[in-house]
């Protein structure tokens, strides 16, 4: 006797399917990832607690020194004969001096030389400035970098003094130019407008040569000339003055003009 086939009933038209059973609970989504993190947390934990008593009864390491107790660097020596303004303050030259030394023009043959090399701030304004206090802080305000000068005197009569004044930047060198052309035509200074320099261009360069001779009894007569010019970060002075009352404007211009050339 063949068995009897289910055949499951159909519908009625009308009927709906019945609900499917919601007694059976859903499966909680993250447990497994928040008991794993949790025991994360506490492996390190544990850790950080025994690195700290381990290290509790250790003795501690001492750390290498912060600078050189011993740097070499030349003596100062004693004032004589032999000694420079170099040797006298030997550490008060950086190196970057050095390289803004040599682009100063060299000293003539025949002429003597009193000085070349880098300057630090304050020795260049104690030579500069009238008043060393605020020209100093003038330099720093005005974030000066280094400073190179070079000195020489020609048959006795002609002093030339050439200074080049590296700023950390061509918007502070502009201001100390413009500083010099403001005041130059006083009567303390210059007392005329000045002139352009040969071969440079109005806005980055101009000389003057006073008006008058400085005189005073018992003593040659004193004359003397200026030139400014700019290139980048660096302003070039030129400081010329003759014992005689006269100054060579031709000489001044081609001075500024040669010692722009080498920069």
């Amino acid at each position: 006797m063949e068995h009897e086939q289910t055949i499951p009933e159909q519908r009625k038209e009308g009927e709906s399917a019945p609900e499917s059973d919601t007694s059976v609970p859903r499966r909680r989504v993250g447990r497994t990832a928040l008991l794993i993190a949790g025991a994360a947390a506490l492996g390190v934990l544990a850790g950080t607690i025994t690195g700290y008593a381990v290290q509790y009864d250790r003795d501690p390491t001492p750390l290498p020194p912060l600078a050189q107790q011993k740097m070499a660097a030349p003596k100062p020596q004693a004032m004589n004969d032999a000694t420079t303004r170099r040797s006298i303050n030997a550490n008060r030259w950086h190196k970057a001096d050095e390289e803004l030394a040599k682009k100063l023009l060299d000293v003539p043959s025949g002429a003597k030389s009193e000085f070349s090399g880098g300057l630090p701030l304050d020795m260049f304004a104690a030579g500069y400035y009238e008043e060393v206090s605020g020209g100093l802080g003038t330099l720093i305000t005005d974030r000066t970098r280094s400073i190179a000068s070079v000195e020489w005197v020609e048959s006795d009569r002609n002093f030339i003094e050439i200074n080049l004044i590296q700023f950390h930047d061509r918007n502070e060198a502009e201001d100390f130019q413009l500083g010099i052309e403001h005041y130059m035509p006083t009567k303390e200074y210059a007392g005329n407008a000045g002139k352009e320099v040969s071969g440079v261009p109005d806005e980055f360069g101009h000389m003057w040569v006073d008006s008058k001779a400085q005189e005073k009894a018992g003593y040659e007569p004193l004359r003397g000339g200026r030139a400014v010019v700019r290139r980048g970060d660096i302003v070039v002075t030129v400081q010329y003055v003759n014992n005689r009352g006269e100054v060579d404007e031709n000489a001044l211009a081609d001075l500024a003009k040669r010692q722009m050339e080498r920069l």
